[in-house]
């Protein structure tokens, strides 16, 4: 048996099945969708779960875009420049500071101060608040335990010059990327530009083995073909977790200090969700973000008091460069450009 059914009557139930469909639609939607973009050169395996714990105590939807490790921390501020007038990012989480001061100088973050930042000596914090260092880590040489002995390690950088030691068994990385070129400008920054350049070009004259990255250092000490080499302490943890016969000698202590590496954070201006910025930047900055990072094996040489022991340290107090982070950011450019002249031809 056929009905028929009127117009009227077939609009009022496509109207009715129309807003069944919305209802439910709005009843399945999340409650907050809020989200950030947060561009980070920090290592996934580290960066990720942060982030996790950040969506589980906030609700905030994090939207990461992480650097390749062959860009040395360059791709993303590239594309961050690049973005300055329609950014896309909200917050830059780096692994280093020379990048995160160079972005501040080209106008592309926004000022914000942290409460949970009060702690953080001010060395390490920018006094316009364009930035905040935390989570230190630190150059370290690494040494094969096996062919050094303990009361032969070098004390100093300068020991890198001396005749006792094979040339072709003290391994660096270019000093032109990365945290090895962070280090030559700090020497130039502490030394002068002069006898800065005048070291690395000693060190070249001897000849020193140069590799491509950190991480070929660390390999070439843990399996003895170099004795020594210089690299960051995370790498050097890292090592001696996998169960190399490998030390951490923190060279200038008696002289110029160690460098001392802090990751930095900061908001983007222009960010479309800046108050989702500030809440992940307090958070990033809070003493519990401390303690997971060095429980993760990123931060060893935490910039305040901590709950935990840094694995693998026999201590935190190291005594850092009496050199300013902007003295060694303004000694960058300089010490590229010679040591590119000197190591690349």
């Amino acid at each position: 048996m056929f009905y028929l059914i009127s117009k009227s009557k077939i609009s009022l139930l496509f109207l009715s099945l129309v807003l069944v469909t919305v209802t439910m639609l709005v009843a399945c939607k999340p409650q907050n969708s809020k989200e950030i973009i947060i561009y980070t050169s920090v290592d996934q395996v580290f960066s990720e779960p942060i982030f996790n714990e950040f969506e589980k105590q906030t609700g905030i939807r994090v939207l990461p875009v992480y650097d390749v490790e062959a860009a040395k921390t360059t791709g993303l501020v590239n594309r961050l420049i690049a973005e300055k007038n329609h950014p896309q990012a909200d917050v830059f989480w780096s692994g280093e500071f020379v990048q995160t001061i160079l972005l501040k100088e080209d106008g592309i973050l926004a000022p914000y101060k942290s409460p949970n930042a009060s702690d953080i000596p001010s060395e390490y914090v920018d006094p316009q608040g364009y930035w905040t260092g935390f989570a230190g880590r630190a150059r370290v040489l690494l040494v094969n335990t096996n062919l050094v002995a303990p009361a032969d390690y070098p004390k100093s950088m300068f020991d890198l010059l001396d005749d006792k030691w094979p040339a072709k068994q003290i391994g660096i990385a270019y000093p032109v990327f990365g945290s090895t070129a962070t280090e030559a400008a700090a020497l130039y920054a502490t030394l002068g530009p002069e006898q800065g350049r005048a070291f690395y070009q000693k060190l070249h004259d001897r000849g020193v083995t140069v590799v491509d990255g950190i991480a070929v250092i660390r390999s070439m000490v843990s399996s003895g073909h170099l004795m020594m080499g210089l690299v960051d302490t995370d790498d050097a943890c890292g090592a001696i977790g996998d169960g190399s016969p490998v030390a951490m000698d923190f060279l200038g202590q008696d002289d110029m200090g160690t460098l001392i590496i802090p990751n930095t954070v900061a908001m983007i201006a222009g960010a479309s969700h800046p108050e989702e910025a500030k809440v992940f930047i307090d958070f990033l900055l809070s003493k519990e973000v401390a303690n997971l990072l060095v429980k993760a094996g990123w931060s060893h040489i935490p910039l305040r008091p901590v709950n935990v022991q840094p694995s693998y340290m026999p201590n935190t107090n190291i005594r850092g460069m009496n050199v300013s982070l902007t003295d060694v950011y303004q000694q960058l450019s300089l010490s590229q450009k010679d040591l590119a002249g000197i190591y690349i031809k």
